[in-house]
């Protein structure tokens, strides 16, 4: 989903509106009109009146929505947590944090002060049903609908199955009993797909047995929409656990060429032109780099930088260690890391390569991102075409599109890495 536009901050978060919303907007205001026409008091103010207050009445139900995600963003900030936006969309709202709590009991008021607002918001509308009633049965009516959206809105939420907050604090109590939050998610996710397959069966079967027309399509919407998130949050899973088990050394690959010290710069020449490859729509991918030793002794390490500065004349008169850069100008890691430190060490390399460096300091190979994809993988015993896997290698990026940048992204804003087990090798 998109950030959509901005409208406002509140408290300094940003509240931004996606597209989507203006269609459940005018969803709910053409649902909710008939019953807006068949008051008396609203037939008298004329014929647009009706859409006018359903209209007012999709307005003031995202109003509740709004505070609903309030809720949660003013407590996730007395946690200490960064709340990046709040959006509103099809489904409702959004708040997007920075990162979750560290700590299970947090995660558990954040997740509980959404249903908490509505409970609250609904309970005090509810007492003020028979005022308002005496003021205008407009306005009763009104209260009383925004009172019961309330109601359901806490309710509906408090179902024990991500992405709902119920099933957030469902994950916070099994994060705190067990000490593990990875346990939590997954007992969290494997509720909310059953009860996302539950809703998909009851609104196909409201809508074929019993015409429940908007209500069983939204339901089936709803539940479609909760075991895409479901099934994406098992996917993460798995690709984060393959990430902390490997470890650099079970994906790394062989892309560097040795050279000796005291070979002429031609030498560097003659092996770019040996060694051009052409990728995928003619693009060349990144050069490997060129090592330098002397005796066995790793030296340095060089690039193209000579052989575009000096005149062709110049590249047999003058070697290689006239040129030389240290090894660790390279971006560089341990072949002892667990395979996760690589993804955002790729992102920030300008080549998208890292150095591999073993137990003894010395140079054991390089990695890309394909490199990574392809362990990740075999670890998953998933096997792509061979086309598939250079096409990545050629454009170094993630084989089958793997999102690894999200799912690290994801570990290190939730704590996960707090969990980690001592990597081994595959």
């Amino acid at each position: 989903m998109g950030e959509g536009w901005q409208l406002m901050r509140i408290r300094g978060i940003p509240l931004r509106v996606h597209p989507s919303w203006f269609l459940i907007v005018s969803l709910i205001t053409v649902v909710a009109q008939p019953n807006w026409s068949s008051l008396p008091e609203v037939q008298a103010l004329g014929v647009w009146s009706s859409w006018l207050f359903s209209l007012l009445t999709a307005l003031l139900l995202f109003v509740s929505v709004l505070l609903h995600e309030l809720g949660h963003s003013l407590v996730a900030l007395r946690e200490g947590v960064q709340v990046r936006s709040i959006t509103l969309f099809l489904l409702g709202g959004v708040a997007r944090v920075e990162r979750e709590c560290p700590t299970a009991m947090g995660a558990f008021r954040v997740a509980a002060a959404g249903p908490l607002v509505s409970f609250v918001l609904g309970a005090a509308l509810l007492l003020g049903v028979h005022s308002a009633d005496h003021i205008s049965p407009i306005l009763g009516r009104l209260v009383s609908e925004l009172a019961v959206v309330n109601v359901v809105l806490a309710l509906f939420n408090l179902l024990p199955g991500l992405p709902l907050d119920g099933g957030l604090i469902l994950k916070a109590l099994v994060w705190h009993f067990t000490g593990s939050q990875r346990k939590g998610i997954q007992v969290a996710t494997a509720t909310g797909r059953f009860l996302s397959l539950f809703a998909i069966f009851m609104g196909v079967w409201l809508f074929l047995a019993k015409g429940g027309g908007i209500g069983a399509l939204w339901l089936v919407m709803l539940g479609w929409f909760g075991l895409g998130a479901s099934r994406n949050q098992t996917q993460v899973l798995m690709l984060q656990n393959v990430l902390r088990k490997l470890t650099v050394q079970a994906a790394t690959a062989r892309r560097f060429r040795v050279l000796e010290a005291d070979q002429p710069l031609r030498r560097l020449s003659e092996l770019r032109l040996g060694g051009q490859q052409e990728g995928i729509d003619g693009d060349a991918r990144p050069a490997d780099w060129v090592l330098v030793t002397r005796g066995g002794r790793w030296l340095g390490t060089i690039d193209d930088a000579p052989l575009r500065d000096l005149p062709v004349q110049q590249w047999d008169r003058q070697i290689l260690a006239d040129h030389l850069q240290p090894l660790d100008t390279l971006p560089s890691i341990a072949e002892t890391e667990p395979l996760w430190k690589a993804v955002p060490a790729l992102e920030a390399s300008a080549q998208g390569r890292l150095l591999v460096i073993n137990r003894a300091g010395l140079p054991a190979g390089t990695l890309e991102r394909g490199d990574v994809g392809e362990a990740v993988l075999k670890a998953l015993n998933l096997r792509l075409p061979p086309p598939m896997l250079e096409a990545a290698r050629r454009q170094n990026g993630y084989p089958f599109g793997l999102p690894l940048v999200q799912a690290v992204a994801s570990m290190q804003a939730s704590g996960l890495l707090e969990e980690e087990p001592s990597p081994k090798t595959r």
